[in-house]
This record gives structure tokens, sequence and C-alpha cells, in this order.
């Protein structure tokens, strides 16, 4: 398995921006898939956004097209996600997860980082 720790989570304004960084150590980075979920308060764990080992493909919830942009760092084992225009239902702990066939679902990810709050007000 990979660790993975999240950072870059906050407080923002509806409209505004932030930047999600996962660092992952342990097995090698670059052979694994990798996701960004988020749960919201009262709600499922839900699939944000992947990308594939290389970067060459990414994939995208409905809600978040168009403003979140996920992306990887092989040199930095480090997977990233760019949300903008970010609105108040964003509100959620994010998570990044790293899994060994890319998929949009959530049991098929079997490396979990501890989450980061981001909090967007209206």
């Amino acid at each position: 398995q990979v660790q993975l720790v999240e950072s870059g989570g906050g407080l923002v304004q509806a409209g505004g921006s932030l930047r999600l960084s996962c660092a992952a150590s342990g097995r090698i980075f670059r052979s694994y898939a990798m996701g960004w979920f988020r749960q919201g308060p009262g709600k499922e764990r839900e699939f944000v956004a992947a990308i594939t080992r290389s970067g060459s493909s990414t994939y995208y919830a409905d809600s978040v097209k168009g403003r979140f942009t996920i992306s990887r760092d092989n040199a930095k084992n480090t997977v990233y996600l760019q949300m903008n225009s970010l609105k108040p239902e964003d509100t959620a702990v994010y998570y990044c997860a790293a899994s060994s066939t890319l998929s949009q679902s959530r049991g098929d990810f079997d490396s979990w980082g501890q989450g980061t709050q981001v909090t967007v007000s209206s």
C-alpha cells in the first residue's frame, strides 16, 4: 500500500479557489491511479475526480466538471486538485485515494489519506 497525506484545505468564500495536494510515500506512486473523493455533512463519500498512472487521462463527477482539475507530478509523488469557482455545496472533507485500476468506485481504492476540510462560505 501507499501512504497518503492531504493538505491545502481551508475556508474560502463562494467563487474562490483552493488547491489541494496529496503527498504519497511507500510503494511506487506512478504504479497507482489516483482519485479524489469528498464527504459532505450527513452525506456519503462521493467520487470527485480520477487520473491515470501517467496523468494522460482524467475523469470528473458532473458536479465539478469545468471547475475542478486533477493533476499529478510523478517526480514529486504528489497529486493535486485545483478547485475554482467554489460553491457552498462543495463544502466537505476531501480525501485522496490510490487504486491499482482506474475507477470511479470508492470500493476499488485501497489506500486513503486522512482527509482535509474544505469549507465554502456563501
